[in-house]
């Protein structure tokens, strides 16, 4: 039994893993802009998480507590 690819064979293996490689890059085509839409988002919401996290600690109330307890930690003898 020969084992040898012929002309025909040779062809339709060639032609199959073309269009395999075809496939793959138009996959990767397909999701490069939702990879970047979600990091975008994701900094969206970082930075909006930063900005009510900054208006809390700045807010008076939060201000003189978080004083108080460096005076505190400060002042503790030990």
């Amino acid at each position: 039994m020969d084992s040898r690819l012929t002309g025909v064979d040779m062809s339709k293996a060639v032609r199959a893993r073309l269009r395999f490689l075809v496939c793959r890059v138009r996959a990767g085509r397909r999701d490069a802009g939702m990879v970047t839409s979600e990091y975008a988002m994701g900094i969206v919401a970082a930075v909006a998480f930063a900005v009510a996290l900054y208006q809390v600690v700045t807010s008076g109330a939060v201000a003189a507590e978080l004083q108080g307890i460096v005076k505190r930690a400060l002042s503790a003898r030990t």
